[in-house]
């Protein structure tokens, strides 16, 4: 027998206290960093405590899930500007409590129009990843901040004005500097330091904010001040945006830098042309939920769904924890291999996102999984418009590389609304390039399209374009039971978030453990690549020995990920959670707390 409805899980865990690490502990910050939250009114989980408690305000004083995400996302322009901002793009994911509908929002950068498939090729090559990152070419049209209007035209109840206002005092007053903030631009201080409005922002005095202590941004408040007051159009035909070209054209390089920085050939025609439309969620019925995520150009929604039908023949709650992961790891190598050969930008390209979703597909590609031996990656896509069993095929379809630094918020209110949005400027501070007077980074999204075909002589359609959106892995879910909401979550991590979230939701769903403890646990990331990537405790996990006797061989990484969720318990209570240590430990927040 499979499990029963996620309800019941829920109801047997409404009354055990999560258990956590030792080694959970706030951070010093001038607001603590707690993992999980119980309560009425609302809930928001964020990776960062002043940016959650924005949101909760926000739920506090009559806004809903969407003013509330708007001001949380806002705010995380300011306390985590190396993963997310106004210089970037994102996904929102929202369920209306009163339709019971989930809807969403593509806010993905777009590529200029002047850019053909060989955006990033020079001399018959490819130009090498560092250097197209960091460079004006890298840099799409941001789509952030109409993700803002448009959501909140549609589904809020504050105005960009009001849902804005936080942030902006957020700048002006400043935050205190945590180790997460610190190491960010340690790590980048190189590059940061090659471009002047860079370097006065980030490195003052020539090196990085002490942590401990404040740190200010007037010009970004003076941004969002310029935002609130003549709304989008500021930067979509204003003066924000015609910095924000001079400077993609022009990138403010230092003198005597010997950085090859290869300007960008965005217009302000680019900007005036940018839309963030609603699009049609994915749906996957899995075992008695029905899971909602973005559909392409998001890869998230068909990869996880995929993988999660490729799961439901198989009752992992009653599979060995090695068994168990096992067939997570399988099942999300095979849905990369497909990820990686059909999902693409649907206005160019022709994305079977329904057949890959379907049942029969999955079955398809399931039967290539045994209990003994682990397949030998990369292996090849199937063809889910000619679903043949365990039919591959000729040539494998590898994962190309995209930036890990995104950044996810979760919220619900109290009429049962619920907001899942990731957002980014793609790599770990983006292209390195702030906007001189503006305050904000620039994305370099648009490495994520293939430099070149990934399999040569078979069509990629992830090739730059025109105007196109890269694919992207971002994937913000919720999750319903009888068109109620009990789960919702997504995560960083570039291609990795797509498993993240998978191993996430088998863990919560399937195996039963309390949605912290589910985030918590020790993660593995298998994209179709002859090694899996896995955080050192999980390496030092028993089942990772049993899965190495299955054939399953190993790269380590320092960090896979950085959840926040929030699940609506049966009594009505939302449960808000977030990471434990990941990142420095996320932040976790509910209106009104209850025992």
């Amino acid at each position: 027998m499979l499990r029963s409805t996620v309800v019941s899980v829920l109801a047997s865990l409404l009354l055990v206290a999560p258990v956590l690490p030792a080694t959970a502990q706030p951070t010093t910050t001038a607001a603590p960093r707690v993992p999980v939250a119980v309560g009425i009114g609302g809930a928001v989980s964020s990776v960062d405590p002043d940016a959650s408690q924005i949101g909760v305000d926000v739920l506090r004083r009559g806004g809903n899930a969407v003013d509330a995400a708007v001001a949380v996302a806002a705010a995380l322009g300011v306390t985590d500007p190396f993963s997310a901002g106004m210089g970037g793009g994102g996904f929102l994911v929202h369920y209306d409590a009163r339709t019971k509908q989930v809807s969403t929002l593509d806010g993905r950068e777009t590529a200029p129009a002047s850019a053909d498939e060989n955006l990033f090729v020079e001399n018959g090559a490819a130009i090498p990843f560092p250097e197209a990152v960091t460079s004006g070419l890298s840099v799409g049209v941001p789509g952030t901040p109409k993700t803002w209007q448009r959501a909140l035209q549609r589904w809020g109840t504050w105005s960009l004005d009001q849902a804005v206002r936080p942030a902006e005092d957020l700048a002006r007053r400043g935050f205190t500097v945590d180790a997460t903030f610190n190491r960010q631009v340690t790590d980048n201080a190189a590059r940061f330091a090659d471009f002047t409005s860079t370097r006065a922002l980030y490195l003052p005095g020539g090196a990085p904010p002490a942590v401990g202590s404040t740190f200010r941004n007037p010009d970004l408040a003076d941004t969002y001040r310029e935002l609130r007051e003549d709304g989008v159009s500021a930067l979509y035909g204003g003066d924000i945006g015609r910095d924000l070209v001079d400077t993609v054209r022009t990138p403010p390089v230092a003198p005597g830098v010997t950085r090859n920085v290869r300007p960008g050939d965005l217009t302000m025609s680019d900007l005036a042309s940018y839309n963030a439309p609603l699009r049609e969620p994915t749906r996957t019925r899995y075992r008695d939920v029905d899971v909602f995520s973005m559909a392409p150009p998001s890869s998230g929604g068909t990869t996880v769904g995929e993988a999660l039908n490729i799961l439901e023949t198989t009752d992992l709650a009653e599979e060995t924890p090695d068994q168990y992961l096992h067939r997570y790891l399988e099942a999300s190598r095979l849905a990369f291999a497909d990820r990686n050969r059909w999902v693409g930008d649907p206005s160019f390209s022709d994305v079977p996102t329904r057949e890959l979703l379907s049942q029969r597909f999955a079955d398809s590609r399931a039967c290539l999984i045994s209990p003994t031996q682990a397949m030998t990656g990369p292996v090849a896509p199937g063809d889910p418009r000619n679903p043949i069993p365990c039919a591959v095929m000729a040539e494998p379809a590898v994962t190309p590389y995209e930036g890990t630094d995104t950044t996810h918020l979760t919220v619900s209110d109290r009429w049962g609304n619920v907001v899942a949005y990731t957002l980014t400027i793609e790599q770990e501070g983006g292209s390195g390039i702030v906007v001189p007077g503006r305050g904000f980074l620039l994305n370099n999204e648009l490495t994520d399209f293939s430099f070149t075909p990934v399999t040569p002589g078979v069509p990629d359609p992830n090739l730059p374009g025109s105007g196109k959106r890269p694919r992207s892995s971002m994937s913000p879910t919720i999750v319903l039971h009888h068109g109620k909401p009990v789960l919702a979550l997504g995560s960083p991590g570039g291609a990795s978030i797509i498993t993240t979230v998978l191993q996430v939701l088998t863990q919560r769903l399937d195996r039963g453990l309390p949605l912290v403890q589910a985030i918590a646990a020790p993660r593995a990331s298998q994209r179709n690549a002859t090694n899996t990537q896995a955080e050192a405790a999980f390496l030092a996990t028993g089942e990772a020995a049993q899965l190495r006797a299955l054939g399953h061989t190993f790269t380590s990484t320092s960090e896979i990920g950085a959840v926040t969720a929030v699940e609506r318990l049966p009594d009505g209570r939302w449960r808000a959670a977030a990471e434990t240590t990941r990142r420095g430990g996320g932040a976790a927040r509910v209106v009104r707390p209850t025992p």
